[in-house]
């Protein structure tokens, strides 16, 4: 499928490292830990490096480490760019560093380090027919507790975990980044899909899983090492 995609257009992906991961503790952050002998920010990075449907990979930092980014990067074909405050600034500044004659925008969290190249070639295929996350249903019963008190019970049908890529037309999401400076948002955007969701733009869902699951805690971090102990790891 990956041969297939790759004809139909052109593909980029953006890909924020500037967040600090304080629910890992530390004083580094948590995508400059190593996992499998790598920084997290590596395993990412390789895949879509090495995927022929991506012609440009950007790698959004933070100001602080930009100089060892540039470093680590010399002689890869890596746009480096430097974050914003929140995430959805750190995208917005990703995406305006793309090649003017890219259509499509996938962005992927480096904290996903485990991105297979089924679901990238899925992402590909679906976002020539609009917007789209990666997301997983939940499996567990969901509650909405108010003060430690449950108020009521979700149909988990209903509900999915998103995850990354999430992918859309460039010309699209940069219209929304120029529209949500005309205006005061009553919410901070966590990802892309609540961007476009402000702007009621559709997004589809192309099923994820469990590997591509975020690094967040020290738990995921050793949930991920037993995986890599074990040989095992998606194609």
């Amino acid at each position: 499928m990956t041969d297939v995609v790759h004809s139909l257009g052109s593909f980029a992906v953006v890909l924020p490292a500037g967040g600090l991961g304080k629910r890992m503790g530390g004083n580094v952050p948590k995508q400059m830990m190593e996992l499998g002998g790598r920084p997290i920010w590596r395993h990412s990075l390789e895949t879509f490096l090495e995927h022929p449907g991506i012609r440009q990979v950007v790698l959004v930092v933070p100001a602080d480490w930009y100089n060892h980014f540039e470093q680590e990067l010399q002689g890869e074909d890596v746009t480096l760019v430097v974050g914003g405050e929140e995430r959805w600034q750190s995208v917005r500044n990703g995406v305006e560093a793309l090649d003017a004659d890219i259509q499509w925008v996938l962005v992927h969290d480096v904290a996903r380090p485990f991105i297979s190249n089924q679901i990238v070639d899925a992402v590909l295929a679906r976002v020539r027919d609009g917007a789209c996350i990666v997301a997983k249903p939940v499996s567990d019963t969901v509650k909405v507790v108010h003060n430690g008190v449950i108020e009521s019970t979700i149909d988990r049908a209903l509900v999915w975990l998103a995850q990354t890529p999430q992918a859309c037309d460039v010309a699209v999401l940069k219209d929304c980044y120029a529209r949500m400076a005309n205006e005061i948002l009553p919410f901070v955007p966590t990802d892309e899909a609540s961007v476009l969701e402000r702007f009621q733009i559709p997004v589809g869902v192309v099923p994820g899983n469990s590997w591509n699951d975020k690094v967040t805690t020290p738990e995921d971090m050793e949930r991920f090492q037993l995986y890599l102990a074990h040989g095992t790891r998606p194609a």
